[in-house]
């Protein structure tokens, strides 16, 4: 354990196996720590993490917590709330006339071959969406006033049902909320402490399934989520943290508990978001600004892309069959894991994923009670990790355990031997990663031989050099602490809120005063917002974007509308880039009309720069030897097994070899080339793929 120096700032990561824990102190010196998540309740997880970084250290928990600067917290409880269908049960009011858009959706399905699969579960029953006579017009003009005896009418019904929240979709709310405030005030006066969700509050889009389907999914989450996030907030402040906990947003940006308990439904992808903010530091670090990011953790693969810097954020995202309007970063996530769970289908097919042995009781290897095959045991099996102590010896690796579960439940059903069994496990595996990495990249009009792939989660470096030479990715970067890439992330991610005004108009009709006019609400917004998180006025940045789409298209394009000024040429070929490359194609004459402005307010958190290694000349030596399987083409090789803590900066070593760190172990293919840089992340140049 490194001596550290007061403040220091933490992030913690809830997984679905492990919950990671990163501090990193005043001078820069960054600790790890992991401990294995507890699904029943994730804030157990949180202050174990805490108990055993504060043991490590050699103090108590509230030293450790009282002089914590920033404290940043991804968590999964809203995700898992939906996926265990555990959320609260819900009323809406919706104006009368569309109490059924709710379940009629989009009236398509995502598999045009696929007839049957049935859509998940309506969040709220008929029974409980009830009309409001109301309407506002596409103007957010009043044409029928809301009837507040029908708002009493279904508050006697919710009463009756024992419903626990409240979601409210007028029509064209996003235009005017008025209507959707005045019956939220008549709901509180009749049902006390209910939680009340309005559609204009949590998502102003134009789109009445998208807004409806957001604020419901609000409205279903919040019971669970907001209580956990207060008591865990009020138990690390009981612990002596004298600063408000930070959550992390889908949206890539942290934010406080008071601000986030309006729209918990922003925190669907809390935890993998930080990746944003752990691409930013490898930019940093690397030099290099186009990357794409391949976190593979226990459960699943989280891929990000980083294009020029920027990694996109888009106002749709689909959990589980449910179309949100919330700002989210990019991500394509897939059940690939180390601990995803090898199996056999009915017509005798070897299937891997999408479900994962979790923690508890994990990979069969782990001893606890597993007897599903897992990535793990295939990593086990094949020689690329060493039985015995890991994850900093949170777990402890069983060969022989492993090799009786891929022995039973695959490789004798298949009639083939074991080892034959665990090669197709991890072939299929990094198929899945594969191609989750082209539908974030190839699908999205970019070319993946053209970044650097960033192999990150604990088990991202075991399959990163054959997943890039499978792209045509020339390079792969890993940091050394890979398996907490995410909880690193947390504390380099800014606080942010995003603001929406939805205007549609033809852009080349609406004069530069009237775009403006339309950004000054929300540029004051966000203003307000940065004053109450606690940051001044430089240490905030307010950025403005314009929603963009042909006359007749479907969806916009987002662009950025610059600070200060309106460029509209500047602003028509940033979206015609965007098309082309999206598209493949530009309308030269076609008609521009704007949807929507947007003004993204960021608290600018510290970013201290990650500690420089020393650099030593003598050469490192292995700490042992092992047969080890390397691809179809090479088979077994006798390979070196190096402790990274033995590798310095500038060391430079050829596969094929293994790099066991505290966090990860790094496979590098034969004739790659592997250096240290500067902070200590390994940088690997494949053989064979030409610049």
């Amino acid at each position: 354990m490194s001596q550290l120096t007061a403040p220091w700032s933490i992030g913690v990561d809830v997984g679905g196996t492990f919950t990671d824990l990163v501090m990193r102190d005043s001078e820069g010196v960054i600790n790890v720590t992991k401990v294995p998540s507890v699904t029943a309740d994730p804030s157990r997880g949180v202050m174990n993490a805490l108990v055993a970084q504060s043991e490590q250290a050699g103090f108590s928990l509230s030293d450790l917590l009282g002089d914590c600067e920033l404290f940043v917290h991804g968590s999964t409880i809203a995700t898992n709330t939906i996926l265990e269908r555990k959320g609260a049960r819900i009323g809406m009011l919706t104006t009368r006339g569309f109490r059924d858009s709710l379940e009629i959706r989009r009236g398509i399905r995502e598999n045009q071959w696929d007839h049957r699969a049935p859509f998940p579960q309506v969040l709220v029953p008929r029974y409980l969406r009830l009309p409001v006579s109301e309407r506002i017009d596409r103007h957010g003009q009043e044409t029928l006033p809301l009837d507040l005896q029908d708002i009493e009418a279904a508050v006697k019904i919710f009463q009756a049902e024992r419903v626990q929240a409240v979601a409210i979709c007028f029509f064209n709310a996003y235009l005017n909320g008025a209507h959707e405030r005045a019956a939220e005030k008549r709901l509180l006066d009749m049902m006390g402490d209910t939680f009340i969700s309005m559609s204009h509050q949590v998502t102003p889009i134009m789109g009445e399934y998208e807004r409806g389907s957001t604020v419901a999914m609000n409205a279903y989450v919040a019971p669970k989520v907001v209580s956990y996030l207060k008591a865990l907030d009020d138990s690390l402040r009981e612990e002596g943290l004298g600063r408000p906990l930070l959550l992390l947003q889908s949206n890539g940006g942290a934010i406080s508990v008071e601000e986030i308990a309006k729209r918990p439904v922003n925190l669907l992808l809390s935890g993998p978001a930080a990746g944003v903010g752990a691409l930013q530091l490898c930019d940093a670090q690397l030099n290099q600004n186009n990357l794409i990011a391949m976190e593979i953790g226990g459960t699943s693969c989280d891929v990000t892309l980083m294009h020029q810097g920027q990694v996109p954020v888009s106002e749709e995202l689909n959990i589980e069959g449910y179309h949100l309007g919330t700002p989210a970063v990019d991500i394509h996530t897939v059940g690939a894991g180390g601990g995803t769970i090898a199996w056999i289908d009915s017509a005798g097919m070897l299937c891997v994923g999408p479900q994962g042995a979790g923690a508890n009781p994990g990979p069969a290897c782990y001893g606890l009670g597993g007897t599903e095959p897992t990535a793990t045991d295939a990593h086990l099996v094949l020689g690329r990790l060493k039985p015995g102590p890991y994850a900093g010896g949170a777990v402890t690796l069983d060969l022989e355990r492993a090799e009786a579960a891929i022995a039973h439940k695959i490789a004798e059903p298949l009639g083939i031997n074991t080892e034959a069994a665990a090669i197709g496990i991890l072939q299929l595996l990094e198929q899945n990663v594969l191609h989750a990495v082209e539908r974030i990249s190839i699908e999205r009009g970019y070319d993946p031989s053209r970044f650097v792939l960033v192999a990150a989660g604990g088990a991202g470096p075991m399959h990163g050099t054959s997943v890039a030479r499978a792209l045509g990715c020339r390079q792969v970067y890993i940091p050394r602490q890979a398996g907490a890439f995410c909880a690193i992330g947390m504390l380099y991610s800014d606080v942010r809120q995003d603001f929406l005004k939805a205007h549609l108009a033809p852009f080349e009709e609406t004069s530069d005063a009237d775009v403006e006019d339309l950004f000054a609400d929300l540029l004051q917004r966000g203003r307000d917002f940065l004053d109450r998180e606690g940051f001044h006025r430089h240490q905030g940045a307010l950025r403005r974007e314009i929603d963009l789409r042909y006359r007749g298209q479907l969806w916009s394009i987002r662009v950025d509308a610059g600070i200060e000024g309106l460029d509209r040429a500047a602003i028509v070929r940033a979206f015609e880039e965007q098309h082309e490359r999206q598209f493949g194609h530009i309308q030269p004459d076609g008609t521009l009309d704007l949807t929507a402005v947007r003004v993204i307010a960021n608290g600018l958190v510290d970013r201290a720069e990650w500690p420089h290694m020393t650099e030593e000349a003598t050469a490192p030596e292995p700490t042992d030897f092992t047969d080890v399987y390397l691809d179809a083409t090479q088979g077994y090789q006798k390979t070196p097994r190096y402790a990274g803590g033995d590798l310095s900066a500038g060391a430079e070593l050829q596969g094929p070899l293994l790099v066991a760190e505290e966090t990860t172990t790094i496979l590098v293919g034969s004739g790659d080339h592997l250096r240290v840089d500067a902070y200590g992340n390994y940088l690997i140049t494949l053989a064979g793929i030409s610049p």
